[in-house]
């Protein structure tokens, strides 16, 4: 069914990237239609293209994974030289944020079905979302016909805008709009909850965050999300859209993707020669610090010095895992945490994935104030969900990247440079982040 609905959606809504990203044509004008489903399944289908690049400045940018040919190994310098990996990861994932958003966009302005305008606000909103976290300051679209004369629409607008005017009434409309059941993977009133309690936090409004996340994990289990219990369970092929996924981007190979390069599941496993052997130490280190954890041989093997989580039988058919229930759970324990919970509290709810980890509850009475609590948390959110995209903007958003990095690293390369294309072919009016 998911094959048959990206199939829908890819030919009906066709876009190319000629010109600026943020305005490909669109030969499914919205004039010409009466049934949106295709131009929806258009807006999941270009997710595809943010995946990869997500899942390396996720991890290859942090302490995770590194690589090893240049010069893909400026990802490990933090200076202006980033640049050059503008055609394998920051112009693909720029593009197929812009193409999804503009899908979005053409069906909230005309679909008279509320669940296709919910499920489009949703992906606009999860657009932005990573557009805002790789980026900082971005353009803002919001319409399905925009004009490239209006040189307004090409200004970067401050991070905190597109929040506040964008991502999180954009998520609270999906939230009103969508049912609780997950059906086929797609975006659901659940995913719309998470997603905003992530936002929040990534905001550091811990007291808006906690009711969100907060609904997610009390709602779960009647929405059928629940933990797995077997860790291994949660990645590989046949376990896609497996009990603990709340939102993924699905994937198959069946379906040509934009993305014309390794995808995220070579790069983890060391199958691409600009990272054969892609392990940091000071993960393998990490997992050292919690004997017995059994999530250390789904996630690395020291004999490769690679990741094996998301396996290479049936690689091209991984999904690529957006939220899951674990990651909603931690952020809710980190948002009690720093609305200042007992630490009981906050640590009672780490004690289902440290025991399906293999690992004893952790004692409020040694971890008794908030910094520890708060370390503990991180320490989790580590070995938990280590290559999957999420380290490098753990780090950013909780201010930790030159504790954790061992470094000093210029706070201007927490951001990735925009599109090198994007800033010329706008003749300027797109500026480029500081230090690139």
């Amino acid at each position: 069914m998911r094959t048959l609905y990206i199939i829908l959606g890819a030919l009906l809504f066709v876009t190319a990237c000629e010109d600026l990203d943020q305005f490909p044509p669109n030969i499914a004008s919205s004039n010409s239609l009466t049934d949106y489903e295709g131009v929806l399944n258009a807006a999941y289908f270009y997710q595809h293209g943010s995946a990869t690049p997500m899942a390396v400045m996720g991890d290859f940018r942090a302490d995770n994974a590194f690589m090893f040919e240049p010069p893909y190994t400026e990802f490990d310098v933090f200076g202006p030289n980033l640049t050059t990996m503008e055609d394998q990861f920051f112009g693909p994932f720029y593009t197929a944020l812009y193409k999804s958003i503009l899908s979005a966009n053409n069906v909230i302005e005309n679909s008279a079905d509320d669940t296709e305008v919910g499920e489009a606000r949703f992906l606009r909103a999860l657009s932005y979302f990573k557009l805002v976290r790789v980026f900082g300051d971005v353009t803002i679209n919001l319409s399905s016909s925009p004009s490239v004369s209006d040189e307004s629409i090409l200004v970067r607008r401050p991070a905190s805008e597109v929040y506040n005017s964008v991502i999180i009434p954009d998520l609270e409309a999906a939230i009103a709009a969508l049912g609780t059941e997950i059906v086929d993977g797609r975006a659901s009133r659940l995913a719309a909850q998470g997603m905003l309690g992530k936002v929040l936090v990534q905001m550091g409004d811990f007291s808006k965050a906690e009711s969100h996340l907060a609904a997610v994990v009390n709602g779960a289990a009647g929405a059928g999300v629940s933990l797995q219990d077997n860790f291994a369970d949660i990645f590989g092929v046949d376990n896609d859209l497996n009990s603990e996924i709340i939102y993924a981007t699905q994937i198959s190979s069946s379906i040509t993707d934009e993305y014309g390069f390794s995808e995220f599941w070579s790069w983890s496993g060391g199958l691409d020669t600009k990272s054969l052997n892609p392990l940091d130490e000071d993960l393998v280190a990490a997992f050292d610090a919690s004997p017995g954890d059994l999530r250390r041989a789904v996630t690395i093997d020291t004999a490769t010095m690679s990741s094996p989580k998301f396996p290479q039988t049936g690689g091209p058919d991984h999904d690529w895992i957006e939220l899951r229930l674990a990651d909603v759970i931690l952020l809710y324990a980190e948002t009690l945490n720093e609305n200042g919970a007992p630490a009981e509290t906050v640590l009672d709810l780490l004690d289902p994935i440290r025991t399906r980890a293999g690992l004893a509850p952790l004692d409020h009475t040694i971890l008794n104030n908030q910094a520890l609590v708060r370390q503990a948390i991180q320490d989790e959110r580590r070995l938990e969900l280590a290559f999957e995209g999420q380290r490098w903007f753990d780090l950013v958003r909780t201010g930790t990247v030159d504790a954790e990095m061992g470094e000093s690293i210029d706070s201007r390369y927490h951001l990735f440079p925009i599109p090198i294309s994007e800033v010329l072919a706008s003749f300027g009016a797109i500026t480029q982040n500081n230090g690139y």
